[in-house]
């Protein structure tokens, strides 16, 4: 057993042993992150209630539209940076993380003013179906919440340049962190506090920024520090380098965040936030498959990237068809957890706590089955740069996910199940259009243009 490991993480494509190794790393930090937040769920309705956790959520899904201001320049970062690596250009890498530095945390440092501002003359109590009561605090808290994205944006960059580095594991572990110390917290405040919105939001939110500023001040004095950020290194021609991959990535995002950040919203408008809880139980109970999956396929965009600039189209076409065939089990797994999902919320919130509808946990299951299977390909897509038809697609898939949800609730009288039928049937790139995509790129050989744009 133990050759068969050894022979399994050193030999073989160098991409693919790192691949595996962080892989395997990945999945020690996930699954102990997975089972925090599985302790955190039930822990934080007990310190607060339904109804109160359920606004913590759809505030933190409503100010989620902040990353809308990102402009796709993260992931155009991480594309650039990948390149200067693997053409060994240390120097350059450098660059790119100084000038993202300086761009996001003016360009976030200005936003946060204006947002504040805003917030000062939002009618949260209309917005989300809340008593004049809670208002106040409901906007205090959202204040909180503002502050901690848009210092959240502009502090991930070295979780980005982790991930670039084809170090995934290592940016898992922060985030992991971060969870751990927020379980600690809000367990103390159980025993201490008799259930605050406001501590319960600063319990969320304070632990994730104190780690990843301690990582960032560690890690570029030590394993990153060929790449530390400079002022005097950040370049203003070198934003459009990056924006200009950037802003492909951009439409394309802001389709996932209003699909996922606007389904809490919809559901608290049009049903109630206790709703919003129920909604968010079923989804982390099937989002166990998505983030064991995602640790499975985090590697695959950096080391598409870089197979790609190094000609090697070979080992991507072997490696989307070893996920196909990972992706089997995991749906195998999905339909397990479905027929056994009334049981395991009992053990899990409580019995009689709070109640999850089958219908919803039948589209929460389908969701994640269909998001992992777009992963695969959209990966691989996002990889390469041919973005175009992303681009495009991502125009309408807003749009669609607004007016089925609309026509599901309004003229089909659904329940939150409606909303979710509307993410499946509006992830028309990722579920339909990247596997074309890829076999034309890399199966097919297409000579059109259009699919490698």
């Amino acid at each position: 057993m133990i050759e068969i490991l050894r022979k399994y993480f050193q030999e073989g494509n160098p991409r693919s042993i790192l691949a595996k190794k962080h892989i395997m790393g990945s999945l020690f930090v996930r699954v102990a992150s997975i089972c925090i937040s599985l302790v955190l769920v039930p822990l934080t309705i007990s310190y607060v209630n339904p109804s109160r956790y359920g606004i913590w959520l759809v505030l933190s899904s409503v100010v989620g539209w902040v990353s809308f201001f990102d402009i796709g320049f993260t992931n155009g970062l991480r594309n650039r940076f990948a390149e200067a690596k693997a053409k060994g250009d240390d120097e350059l890498a450098r660059i790119y993380v100084s000038t993202a530095y300086v761009f996001l945390g003016t360009l976030f440092g200005i936003l946060l003013a204006l947002l504040l501002v805003v917030n000062h003359f939002l009618d949260w109590g209309a917005l989300l179906n809340i008593t004049s009561a809670a208002e106040e605090q409901v906007s205090t808290v959202a204040a909180i919440i503002l502050s901690y994205f848009c210092l959240l944006f502009v502090l991930r960059i070295v979780n980005t340049l982790l991930t670039a580095d084809q170090k995934p594991a290592l940016s898992s572990l922060l985030d992991m962190l971060g969870q751990l110390i927020s379980l600690c917290v809000i367990y103390v405040l159980t025993r201490v506090d008799s259930g605050s919105l406001m501590h319960l939001t600063l319990a969320l939110c304070l632990p994730t920024i104190v780690v990843l500023l301690l990582a960032s001040f560690f890690l570029y004095r030590s394993t990153c520090s060929a790449y530390a950020p400079s002022f005097r290194l950040a370049r203003r021609e070198y934003v459009k380098d990056i924006m200009g991959l950037g802003v492909k990535f951009f439409i394309p995002n802001v389709a996932c965040i209003i699909q996922y950040q606007t389904t809490s919203f919809l559901i608290a408008h049009y049903f109630d936030v206790t709703q919003v809880t129920a909604y968010n139980i079923a989804f982390k109970y099937f989002g166990v498959l998505q983030m064991v999956f995602t640790i499975v396929t985090t590697p695959l965009w950096s080391s598409v990237t870089d197979s790609y600039n190094r000609g090697d189209e070979a080992w991507i076409k072997h490696v989307v068809n070893k996920y196909l065939y990972v992706l089997l089990a995991f749906v195998a797994a999905a339909v397990v957890m479905l027929v056994s999902s009334g049981t395991i919320y009992d053990l899990w919130i409580g019995k009689n706590k709070l109640h999850v509808a089958f219908n919803i946990s039948l589209f929460c299951c389908l969701f994640v089955i269909t998001g992992m299977f777009a992963n695969i390909f959209v990966s691989v897509i996002n990889g390469i740069g041919a973005l175009k038809i992303q681009f495009i697609s991502s125009l309408i898939t807003p749009v669609l996910f607004i007016l089925l949800s609309l026509f599901f609730i309004q003229k089909l009288g659904t329940g939150v199940e409606g909303i979710l039928m509307a993410s499946i049937f509006s992830n028309v790139f990722g579920v339909v259009i990247a596997p074309i995509q890829y076999y034309q790129v890399f199966i097919g050989k297409s000579a059109a243009k259009v699919w490698y744009a």
